[in-house]
């Protein structure tokens, strides 16, 4: 899973321009699921196994896209000023480095004033590529780009940008490769733009039309120094969602996750998370409604370009989800 993580934390796929990241997940997956198609929005939409009379269709999504920024506006010297695609925290910009999708580099700067210790909005900031000319500015109004971190092996914990949510990439392309699907039928989504407004999986939902949903994401922690209180640390298990600021978990749908994992003696947390969302919130709203849910790995620094999980919470949330989807469910 390692390994698997690093390739897909190292390709680089902002909200709308997820190409990449697609073509690499069709590679590992296409000889593993029955038939797989690429939809309007570019969202992959894989199918394995059939529905039985007893059986669901269950809908199974972790978003491809991370956050990044667009180039908005390149002076006579050759800065370049940019807007954010997705939840890009000023805080974690100065001195960065970001990767375009034409392979150029550049450091995140901003301009001076304040105090040391203050932080400048986006509109204070730039990318400066070492040129000294609009002529020699190697990107375009409009060109893309991401963090550019290496992967960093620290044992249980591994490191890198866009664990959210090439994590659950992994998980997904790992479940789908070796799940038995029992009587139902998976529907594997990897979703476009998430990170700006779940729109991939508000359309994929509507064309799926599962009887379940399941997001695959991540969550934020408590287990750091002075954090905010959160009952979810790395390493105690998958969370099992039960409401975060854009959905209420079916109920039914965290009783079933519940029963399953203690079971199954699988380690899980509870989850409350006071700001954020992730695909369910899309997928529950879909045509006449979807029972859904989330598995969510925890993840500290989320939206940096150090994002750390533990390896032994993710082995553990296939663990959960192929005990999920390989039985007749009662929901």
């Amino acid at each position: 899973m390692k390994s698997l993580i690093k390739a897909l934390t190292e390709i680089t796929g902002p909200s709308g321009y997820e190409e990449k990241i697609r073509d690499f997940i069709i590679d590992q997956i296409k000889d593993h699921v029955d038939n797989f198609e690429v939809d309007a929005l570019g969202n992959l939409i894989v199918r394995k196994g059939n529905k039985a009379s007893n059986g669901k269709v269950i809908m199974l999504a972790a978003h491809l896209d991370e956050i990044g920024i667009m180039i908005t506006h390149v002076d006579a010297n050759g800065f370049a000023r940019f807007s954010t695609l997705g939840g890009v925290y000023p805080r974690n910009m100065a001195g960065g480095r970001v990767r375009f999708l034409n392979g150029d580099s550049g450091i995140i700067g901003m301009e001076p004033g304040g105090t040391i210790k203050s932080v400048p909005d986006i509109a204070k900031m730039y990318v400066d590529f070492g040129v000294t000319t609009k002529k020699d500015c190697p990107v375009n109004i409009g060109d893309v780009a991401c963090f550019e971190r290496t992967f960093t092996d620290l044992g249980d914990r591994i490191v890198a940008k866009a664990m959210d949510d090439r994590v659950g990439i992994a998980i997904l392309i790992e479940l789908l490769k070796n799940a038995k699907t029992g009587p139902n039928q998976i529907v594997g989504v990897f979703t476009t733009q998430e990170e700006v407004g779940t729109r991939g999986a508000a359309s994929a939902a509507f064309g799926v039309m599962p009887d379940i949903g399941i997001a695959i994401d991540v969550t934020i922690t408590g287990d750091t120094p002075n954090a905010n209180l959160m009952e979810v640390a790395l390493g105690k298990g998958p969370a099992i969602k039960i409401k975060d600021s854009g959905m209420i978990s079916d109920p039914k749908v965290v009783k079933w996750m519940v029963e399953t994992a203690t079971h199954a003696k699988i380690p899980f947390q509870r989850e409350i998370l006071a700001a954020g969302w992730t695909d369910a919130k899309a997928i529950q709203v879909s045509r006449d409604g979807v029972p859904a849910g989330c598995i969510s790995i925890p993840c500290r620094y989320v939206h940096s370009p150090s994002e750390m999980i533990d390896i032994n919470d993710v082995t553990n949330a296939i663990k959960l989800l192929s005990n999920l989807v390989s039985k007749t469910i009662s929901i």
